[in-house]
C-alpha cells in the first residue's frame, strides 16, 4: 500500500477532492499548493474527519522549480517517505495564437509542463533513491488532439506531460517504480465550474473516485471517468480536424 501521497494542487478542485478520498482510507498526506489559507483549511477538515492520519502542507508554485524541489524534500523528511506523488497542479489560461496573448500561454507552459517536469525530477529524485514509488500523472482528453482557441496551449501541455510520463515510465519497466498517466474528461472543478452548460461535465466525487480506483490499480494509462470519456476519447483520435475545431 502507497501510504503517505503526495498532491500538488492540492488547495481546489480535483486536488482537494483526492485529499479528501485518500484521508478516508487512512493515508498520510502531503498536499502542496500556492494558497496557504486553503491547505489549512483543508488540513483542520481531514484531521478533524480521520484524526489517525497526518497531513503536511506546504505553499508551493510548481512554476519556481526551487520551491519544488525543497518543498518535495522537505515533506518526504517530514512523513519519513512519499511512496505516490500526484503531479495534479495546473491552470487553463491561454488565448489563440498569435493575437497577442503570449503571456497567457506563456504562463499555461511553464506552470503545466515545466512545472510538471521539475515535480517528476523532485519525485523520481525520492523514488530513484528508495528503490519504489508510484508518479501520477494528471494529464487531460485533451491531450488526445491539437485543439483550437483558447484551448491550443492547454491541450499542447498536456500532451506534453503524457509523453513525458511515457518516458519515465520506459526508463523504469524494470525497476518497483510505478508510472501511472490519467486522461481525465471534463470534471467540475474550477476550471470547469457546475455553472458550464455542458451537458457531459462529469460530476467531481464520483469521477475522482475513479481517478483513485486507477491510481490504486497503478494501470499505466487511464481515461476517467470511463463513461462517457472512454469513447469520446477514442473518437476523438480519428475524428476530422474540421469536427475537432467545430465542436471542442
Amino acid at each position: 500500500m502507497r501510504r503517505n501521497i503526495l498532491i500538488t494542487g492540492a488547495s481546489s478542485g480535483l486536488g482537494a477532492q483526492m485529499a479528501r478520498e485518500f484521508a478516508a482510507r487512512g493515508r498520510n498526506l502531503a498536499l502542496c499548493a500556492r494558497r496557504t489559507d486553503r491547505l489549512e483549511e483543508l488540513r483542520t477538515e481531514l484531521i478533524s474527519a480521520h484524526p489517525g492520519i497526518t497531513v503536511a502542507i506546504r505553499t508551493l508554485d510548481v512554476a519556481v522549480p526551487d520551491q519544488v524541489f525543497d518543498g518535495f524534500r522537505a515533506l518526504a523528511a517530514e512523513l519519513g517517505s512519499l511512496d505516490r506523488v500526484i503531479v495534479n497542479a495546473g491552470v487553463g489560461k491561454g488565448q489563440p495564437i498569435g493575437t497577442g496573448r503570449f503571456d497567457a500561454n506563456l504562463q499555461t507552459v511553464q506552470t503545466n509542463f515545466v512545472g510538471a517536469l521539475a515535480q517528476c525530477e523532485a519525485a523520481m529524485e525520492t523514488f530513484r533513491a528508495n528503490g519504489t514509488g508510484h508518479l501520477v500523472m494528471i494529464s487531460s482528453l485533451a491531450a488526445f488532439r491539437g485543439l483550437p482557441r483558447n484551448v491550443t496551449a492547454y491541450a499542447a501541455t498536456k500532451a506534453g506531460v503524457a509523453s513525458l510520463a511515457e518516458g519515465i515510465r520506459a526508463d523504469t519497466l524494470r525497476t518497483r517504480i510505478r508510472v501511472t498517466t490519467l486522461f481525465p474528461g471534463y470534471i467540475h472543478s474550477e476550471m470547469n465550474p457546475e455553472s458550464d452548460p455542458n451537458p457531459l461535465i462529469s460530476r467531481t466525487v464520483p469521477a475522482v473516485r475513479t481517478m483513485i480506483t486507477a491510481m490504486e490499480r497503478e494501470v499505466p494509462t487511464a481515461i476517467v471517468p470511463p463513461w462517457p470519456w472512454a469513447i469520446l476519447g477514442r473518437a476523438m483520435k480519428i475524428m476530422p480536424l474540421s469536427l475537432v475545431a467545430r465542436f471542442l
